[in-house]
């Protein structure tokens, strides 16, 4: 697989990141440096990818009118083609990070806007050029953006396009059912779960047994791991452990979709599936780097 346009479909979201150095102050105030940013992990995904190459990015998602030129505008500042929907109703959906001092982060999430995409917002047309798709998992936690995310994947595989998923939420993963899940993303070939997303799809604490099983319901299954790198697993088999880049992280909101946009851009200029999984963490290392979840 080389070179034609990636086609990212998943959620713009406004981030409020807020990086405190000492512990949450229960009933009074916590220090923190607070910025707000644009993001969302099918966006961020996104700007990634074309940071790392890829010749063409679209991305397809819903924003509230309050703030879609801004999103628009950062979009396109990062190389990508924005599709975006501006949905009448409901303002942009918006994700609070909280960031302790070991550079983790505690998500609190509004949807608003992302997860109202729906098939009426499809054209085949945004498959013309395309080498492939990828699904943001956070459009499978709503009724709506499952029926679009549904209605693109048999589209792209319809016409020969081969279509990536990342899992995106463990909790909601839960929530929504593993079977369900795992019948709805059915004609995928390559998933890109975390640690956690892993053993939770799999049934399976041992995270290289989970990525094995999986890829026998995936043709390519690659599992990031964090500061323990990435594994990838093929026809039932773990067949390559990456290590982590170095990197002294200051916010690892965003690492794993710079994760996924490096591996998809190396995938689409012929990388073979260790080599771009390299590339992915190379990625992410840069994004941990940073506040926010953009390059």
């Amino acid at each position: 697989m080389s070179g034609g346009a990636l086609l990212v479909i998943g959620d713009v979201v406004t981030d409020v990141v807020a990086v405190h150095t000492e512990p949450l102050a229960p009933a009074t105030d916590t220090a923190a440096r607070i910025r707000t940013l644009p993001g969302g992990a099918g966006a961020n995904a996104a700007c990634w990818a074309a940071r790392q190459g890829a010749a063409e990015v679209r991305l397809l998602a819903r924003v509230g009118a309050e703030s879609a030129a801004w999103h628009e505008s950062a979009l396109l500042a990062a190389g990508v083609r924005p599709h975006l929907v501006v949905d009448p109703a409901e303002p942009t959906g918006t994700v609070v990070a909280l960031v302790g001092k070991d550079a983790e982060r505690t998500f609190l999430t509004d949807s608003g806007a992302a997860l109202r995409l729906s098939p009426a917002d499809w054209t085949p047309s945004l498959l013309d050029g395309v080498a492939r798709l990828h699904l943001s998992g956070y459009l499978y936690f709503a009724d709506s953006s499952r029926a679009l995310a549904e209605l693109a994947l048999r589209s792209a595989t319809a016409r020969g396009v081969p279509v990536s998923v990342d899992p995106a939420s463990a909790g909601f993963l839960a929530h929504l059912g593993v079977k369900r899940f795992l019948a709805a993303v059915a004609g995928a070939d390559v998933l890109l779960p975390n640690e956690d997303e892993a053993r939770l799809l799999a049934g399976t604490a041992d995270v290289a047994r989970a990525a094995a099983a999986l890829s026998l319901r995936f043709p390519l299954v690659v599992v990031t791991r964090g500061a323990a790198g990435a594994l990838v697993a093929e026809a039932g088999a773990v067949s390559a452990e990456v290590p982590a880049e170095p990197a002294t992280a200051v916010d690892t909101t965003g690492a794993g979709d710079a994760f996924t946009g490096g591996f998809l851009a190396a995938r689409l200029a012929g990388a073979d599936p260790a080599e771009a999984a390299r590339a992915g963490c190379r990625a992410a290392a840069s994004a941990v780097t940073r506040l926010g979840g953009r390059p």
